[in-house]
């Protein structure tokens, strides 16, 4: 017989998913807010040291299942772009650049000014310039929003997560050698990387939506032809070291331009996105160390300010160019304030190629800040945008 702590142990995930799920639904029928908020609240709850119910998070099976929830909804978002519209509207693009480097370089001087390293402050700058698609999908799905923000904040989520993954990998690489001579193969081995991520994915976009098309039943058979190749395709990003953030991107895309019709699938992949979108924000929030974030705080609450007044510019300034009004531009760049699933994997596994990712403390402080209240701010800014069934 195992012992009690054995059984303990083995009891933990699926505990904690159950309590974050009951949180998730009393939370949003008594505040109305988002309920990813309040699964935030419960792994970073259960991890803490005082409480310490779940166990240390590592390269396990929840790791994994995490990267598979979050592939899913990049397949999702994926489908949801459109590049025909990014080339007729091409200063909608010049914002997404804009708003994209102009937050690396004021998060980097922010963190250099509080005296980090110049890896560190470049590392942090990287991953600001994202946006977590896993909230954003979560809360236009839940809000059932549509409309011009709406739109553009999945545009610009997308092409965030694109910008930032290409250039956290050259900072790993330069990392990794610690010479700036090596400075040049790191770009090009992000750059290539990248590149081999999307023809992977696209021929996952090609090759699936045919295949549903020879069985002859894709009304009923999409949902789950789509969700088994976003497993097979994330575990083979993995064992590759390609990136599955670009790859299961590019594979909704491709499907979407193959004339497959994603509402012949379940939103968020029915019942099986639902259970793995709670397991992937509490395992998120369940890698928040608490030491960390009280110790980034100060230095976390300048960055969440400055990222989300450099965002907020950047896409405001190019409103009206891109064709909507200033209060929509706003709101468009307010929308962009989640980062907080996106970056934890990325650092989770930068952590397990080796890379030291304490002295990323403030990202940490970052990151739980935004877990909670991310959601809230997109919530908002879509009601305010009048595109919410709640507006």
């Amino acid at each position: 017989m195992p012992d009690l702590l054995t059984i303990l142990t083995n009891l933990a995930w699926p505990v904690a998913i159950c309590l974050a799920w009951l949180a998730g639904e009393f939370g949003k029928r008594w505040t109305g807010l988002p309920r990813i908020s309040f699964y935030g609240i419960v792994g970073f709850a259960l991890a803490s040291t005082q409480i310490g119910v779940l166990p240390p998070s590592g390269a396990g099976p929840v790791l994994v299942m995490a990267d598979i929830a979050f592939g899913l909804i990049l397949f999702e978002l994926g489908y949801r772009i459109n590049l025909r519209w990014l080339r007729t509207n091409p200063w909608f693009g010049m914002a997404a650049l804009v708003e994209a480097l102009g937050t690396f370089v004021a998060v980097y001087f922010v963190a250099m000014w509080f005296g980090v390293t110049t890896m560190t402050a470049l590392m942090l700058a990287s991953l600001a310039m994202s946006t977590s698609p896993a909230t954003v999908v979560r809360i236009i799905n839940e809000q059932r929003s549509s409309g011009q923000v709406t739109e553009r904040v999945l545009h610009l989520s997308a092409i965030n997560c694109v910008l930032s993954v290409f250039t956290f990998n050259v900072i790993v690489g330069f990392w990794i050698f610690h010479s700036s001579s090596d400075i040049g193969d790191a770009t090009i081995n992000s750059l290539v990387a990248l590149l081999m991520s999307g023809v992977v994915g696209a021929v996952f976009g090609v090759a699936v939506p045919a295949l549903l098309r020879h069985l002859g039943n894709l009304a009923q058979d999409a949902t789950v032809g789509f969700a088994l190749a976003v497993i097979l395709l994330v575990s083979i990003t993995y064992t590759t070291h390609l990136s599955p953030v670009v790859a299961t991107l590019a594979f909704g895309l491709t499907a979407r331009h193959r004339r497959v019709a994603f509402s012949q699938a379940q939103r968020n992949f029915g019942a099986l996105g639902e259970l793995l979108t709670v397991l992937l924000f509490v395992y998120a929030a369940s890698t928040l160390e608490w030491r960390e974030v009280i110790a980034g705080g100060t230095l976390a609450v300048t960055v969440v300010i400055v990222r989300l007044a450099t965002k907020t510019l950047g896409v405001t300034i190019f409103s009206q160019l891109s064709g909507i009004s200033w209060r929509k531009g706003a709101l468009t760049g307010l929308a962009l304030a989640p980062v907080s699933v996106f970056v934890i994997l990325l650092l989770e596994h930068a952590r397990l190629r080796g890379i030291d990712i304490q002295e990323l403390r403030s990202m940490a402080a970052v990151t739980m800040l935004l877990e909670v209240f991310g959601p809230i701010i997109i919530q908002r800014a879509l009601i305010w945008a009048r595109e919410t069934t709640e507006a």
